[in-house]
């Protein structure tokens, strides 16, 4: 395979593409195929079939705004369609050519006029299970062209020169962790990506996975040929049936066109990638833990030093990037370090996939530049708080994050902003709280989960996490005591700087958060047994103490 070898695939899909009229996109992510998109899809097939119109219908990943969900766009008008079913089929194909369906058309102009897609450029454009729609919209071109007119060396400066942070939640400078790799001593290296995304209301990294699989793919294949390494897994939990099958699929694409196997494209670089399912512990997706899953032990974090740059699976120096990160690989060979590095803010460059949900509109996937206000991200992306409640807080970077109230709308999203007001960039989950959210029953929601999560191997993260549960238990059903809280925030201290691994680590920031900026609400459940929100069941409990 060649760059005039891709280039003429590309131009037979567009040549092919071009003797249909009309395209018909159906959004087949989870959220709409669990509305019936499939039905759908079906229905405007044989719509098309009894029309004698020339149509392309073409299933796609995710479109962005789930909550709309099953979408339907048309192209090359770009109308997109919203709360379709299988019984609008026939009004749709016959509205080509005219009008379209007003009491379909939807208008998200703001939703998607504040974004910026990189990671996200390909969806709702291309069938995540053929090859060669991917490689239409300049797909294995960057792989290529790393393969044939750059070095392993010159790969690694233009990461480094992009400013990319991996987007799994520590931020760690990309460049810097493929450098550590590439000088890595060894004759076997190998490149991980992580897909074990756990954290609550998180589907990031699932719908890349599911609607542009080759991406990561190819991303993971630079990767390799940047550090030196020959092998490749993909963990996935398996939870995920959708992702891995089209994972699947890519895989067995990608090796049928040369792509990935021995002496790739002609070169004497070789690498093939293998899928290891994960059983779903949150734990795993730690590096450590996720690379004892790999090598078939029980998944738990082990100390640092060594890294897994220096020490990884089987302790061969191993390169681990979520899948988010290998997506913005391509663009970046492609387009250069600088144009990446243009986006974004000062100390965190780039564009960043959120998947926005709680009590917001415009549920879904966004795509935005790094450094944009949470006030536009859910005001004007996210359309505000429905149903006349109040905005009263958001929450970033999963259980992990931190609670951040409405006075802080106006901050930046970025790395080093986030830590600053108590909370975490994480992955990119980001939950939405109105007026009716009691932010002490949140705190123990999260605790709860984390607690359930742990892996048990430290104390503090073992016990400390269990303990804090009990706290705002107390607290919750009316019990508490001012020297509850006290101990409260003790233990988070605790748990914060003992813990072996970051889910330890990062366990209390829903408490603290919550503490700083809604003390009030602790107090309330406390000194007056009264939740301000009205979801704690305090009345019950009092009655009982009495």
């Amino acid at each position: 395979m060649t760059i005039e070898e891709l280039e003429q695939i590309a131009e037979s899909v567009r040549l092919e593409n071009a003797k249909f009229d009309y395209e018909v996109n159906v959004c087949m992510d989870l959220a709409c195929a669990s509305q019936g998109a499939e039905k759908l899809r079906d229905a405007l097939v044989k719509a098309v079939e009894a029309s004698g119109k020339t149509v392309l219908v073409r299933r796609t990943g995710c479109m962005g705004p789930c909550s709309s969900g099953p979408l339907v766009r048309v192209d090359p008008e770009e109308t997109l369609y919203h709360h379709v079913n299988a019984d609008h089929a026939d009004a749709i194909v016959a509205s080509l050519g005219g009008d379209p369906v007003p009491t379909l058309q939807c208008d998200l102009n703001d939703h998607f006029d504040k974004q910026v897609r990189v990671v996200l450029e390909n969806a709702g454009h291309i069938d995540p299970e053929k090859i060669d729609d991917y490689i239409s919209c300049e797909g294995y071109k960057a792989l290529l062209t790393a393969l044939t007119e750059m070095t392993p060396n010159g790969v690694v400066h233009r990461i480094t020169e992009s400013g990319l942070r991996g987007r799994g939640g520590g931020g760690y400078p990309t460049g810097l962790k493929w450098g550590t790799v590439a000088k890595a001593g060894g004759d076997l290296k190998y490149v991980v990506c992580n897909g074990d995304e756990g954290d609550p209301g998180a589907f990031m990294d699932r719908s890349v996975m599911e609607g542009d699989p080759h991406r990561v793919i190819e991303g993971m294949a630079i990767a390799a040929y940047a550090v030196g390494a020959s092998k490749g897994f993909i963990y996935v939990r398996a939870e995920y049936p959708v992702a891995v099958a089209r994972l699947t699929t890519a895989l067995r694409e990608a090796r049928r066109r040369g792509l990935l196997g021995s002496n790739i494209c002609g070169t004497t670089f070789s690498f093939d990638v293998e899928i290891r399912l994960g059983a779903g512990a949150f734990v795993c997706g730690e590096e450590t833990a996720l690379l004892a899953s790999i090598e078939g032990r029980r998944g738990t974090p082990r100390p640092r030093p060594p890294y897994p740059a220096v020490s990884g699976l089987w302790g061969k120096p191993t390169l681990i990037n979520n899948v988010e990160t290998y997506a913005n690989i391509a663009p970046i060979v492609r387009n250069g370090g600088k144009w990446f590095a243009n986006m974004g803010s000062e100390r965190s460059k780039g564009t960043k996939v959120f998947a926005l949900t709680g009590k917001i509109t415009n549920t879904g996937l966004v795509e935005v530049p790094m450094g944009i206000k949470l006030r536009e991200i859910i005001e004007v992306i996210g359309g505000g708080v429905p149903d006349g409640h109040t905005f009263k807080a958001v929450q970033t970077g999963g259980p992990s994050g931190g609670c951040i109230p409405a006075e802080m709308l106006d901050i930046g999203v970025s790395y080093d902003a986030l830590l600053k007001v108590g909370s975490i960039m994480g992955s990119g989950g980001m939950i939405v709280m109105d007026d009716t959210s009691c932010m002490v029953n949140v705190a123990k929601f999260f605790i709860e989960f984390c607690m359930t999560e742990s892996c048990g191997k430290c104390i503090p993260c073992r016990a400390g996490t269990a303990q804090m549960h009990t706290l705002l238990s107390r607290i919750c059903d009316g019990s508490g005591t001012m020297d509850d809280l006290e101990l409260l925030e003790d233990l988070c201290s605790t748990v914060k700087e003992a813990s072996l691994c970051g889910l330890g680590q990062t366990a209390p920031n829903p408490v603290l958060s919550t503490l700083k900026y809604f003390r009030n609400e602790y107090i309330e459940h406390i000194a007056h047994k009264r939740c301000p929100a009205g979801v704690c069941n305090i009345k019950a409990a009092v009655e009982v103490l009495a």
